[in-house]
């Protein structure tokens, strides 16, 4: 069974950081491009980061550029986002997924595999 699994959310204060992680299982990240998608309550699903398998490419939403980044650990298998400098508006059910082919695209509805999603509040 193909999945990912997500962990490291949290309630953190403004400000804060988080790291959440993106650990996949029966087949390999480096076949796949994994983004990073999140939902708040009442609104849209929104792509925040994506990382492709073929070259390393990094993408992200403008609302997190300079705040978050994405990064690929292939000995472990995962996906991290670490997120700094937390804003109130970035409250919200955070899930990885995970698509083939390899490149990144900024629609929900390409990917094929994903998490249950991680809870991240930020507080003021």
């Amino acid at each position: 069974q193909k999945q990912v699994v997500e962990s490291g959310g949290g309630l953190v204060q403004s400000g804060g950081s988080l790291r959440l992680s993106c650990a996949a299982s029966g087949f390999t990240l480096d076949d796949y491009a994994i983004g990073w998608f999140r939902q708040a309550p009442g609104k849209e699903r929104e792509g925040v980061s994506c990382i492709s398998s073929a070259d390393g490419s990094t993408y992200y939403t403008d609302s997190v550029k300079g705040r978050f980044t994405i990064s690929r650990d292939n000995a472990k298998n995962t996906v991290y986002l670490q997120i700094d400098n937390l804003k109130r508006e970035d409250t919200a059910a955070y899930y990885c997924a995970a698509k083939t082919p390899y490149y990144c695209i900024n629609d929900w509805r390409a990917y094929d595999y994903w998490g249950q999603g991680t809870s991240v509040t930020v507080s003021s």
